[in-house]
């Protein structure tokens, strides 16, 4: 298949507030050449998530980049370019993916993307739908089996998710009461969100602003697991106090400064980090477990098992489009996902 040489790409070269004139701006890029492993994506649609925005503030505040930085990491699209040791895939095939936080992203209309971290989009849903998904679930799915180790199958045991009505903790609800004897207690503040919660699964819905009353409210005194997907510092003694004794806390949201580890030493539980990009950014041996986890929910998703977190869609691969979805996500106000979709929708079926 001939392609031209550029392609038109959004993206930024100074950290600016999301409403100036040039915090986002479209450009011509080069079309994405295929390393041996890479699928070449032509982008259907996006979801924009909490990192899109971070990066976008963080990356040129005190400088100015000589090439812009394209954004955006969920994606789902057609393969119109294999790499030479691309297995499992072919031209045509309809896929989605994560990404990769070191390369340029998919807010550009063809995107390179390992193909090891792909995997064939679930058929019974919308592109919108589809690309509100992959970082979430891996994120999720991560967290529960790969730093908590849950077992599926072990005896019935809590979960306190902080953050519930987020992407994370939405898709996390709903992986935790499918595919384990888990008790899900969720986090919300607000009736929508906490409405939400429930509506994903969640056995019981707990006030995040007055975490350790609210939980043991519920008649719940400590909790075997928590996965936070909110503020990390904030609620660190709240979770001191909630877990339970040899229980695991996992967060997947940085912070400036320290917490007192020495609060879970009298109960011997333990603290450890989820970050989807980590197979991808040091290339583990097991990199391509990103691509069977996402088979595996794109299976539970075409079975109705799950939905996707998807709340509001945005149409049209613009400036306005993106600048609307992060000026959302930075409200810290939104319940599930924004997708923004390039083209026509897939069929669903």
């Amino acid at each position: 298949m001939t392609h031209t040489s550029t392609m038109t790409a959004i993206g930024f070269t100074r950290s600016m507030p999301i409403q100036a004139t040039n915090s986002l701006f479209i450009f011509d890029a080069a079309y994405p050449e295929a390393m041996p492993n890479d699928l070449i994506v032509k982008v259907g649609a996006v979801s924009v998530n909490p990192v899109d925005a971070k990066v976008r503030v963080r990356a040129a505040a005190e400088i100015s980049l000589d090439v812009p930085r394209v954004l955006g990491y969920d994606a789902v699209g057609t393969v119109v370019g294999l790499g030479a040791a691309v297995s499992g895939f072919k031209l045509g095939d309809r896929v989605y993916y994560a990404g990769e936080i070191d390369r340029p992203g998919s807010n550009a209309e063809y995107q390179a993307v390992d193909s090891r971290l792909a995997a064939i989009a679930p058929n019974k849903i919308s592109d919108a739908e589809a690309a509100a998904l992959p970082l979430t679930a891996l994120t999720g799915w991560e967290a529960l089996f790969d730093r908590l180790r849950i077992d599926p199958h072990g005896s019935p045991k809590t979960l306190l998710v902080i953050g519930g009505a987020g992407g994370v903790g939405s898709i996390t609800i709903q992986l935790a009461k499918i595919l384990t004897r888990l008790t899900v207690i969720a986090t919300a503040s607000r009736p929508e969100s906490a409405a939400w919660c429930r509506e994903m699964g969640a056995d019981h819905v707990a006030d995040h602003n007055d975490l350790i009353a609210s939980v043991r409210a519920q008649g719940i005194e400590t909790v075997d697991y928590i996965l936070n997907a909110a503020d990390t510092i904030g609620h660190w003694d709240a979770m001191a106090e909630l877990i339970a004794p040899q229980g695991m806390i996992c967060s997947i949201v940085e912070f400036d400064g320290g917490v007192n580890l020495t609060k879970l030493q009298a109960k011997s539980a333990g603290f450890v980090w989820e970050l989807m990009f980590t197979r991808s950014l040091f290339k583990t041996a097991d990199i391509a477990k990103q691509g069977i986890i996402l088979g595996d929910v794109a299976k539970l998703v075409n079975e109705g098992k799950i939905r996707s977190p998807l709340t509001k869609t945005l149409n049209g691969f613009s400036v306005e489009s993106f600048q609307e979805a992060h000026l959302a996500i930075e409200s810290g106000k939104t319940i599930g996902k924004i997708s923004i979709t390039y083209t026509r929708q897939h069929p669903i079926g």
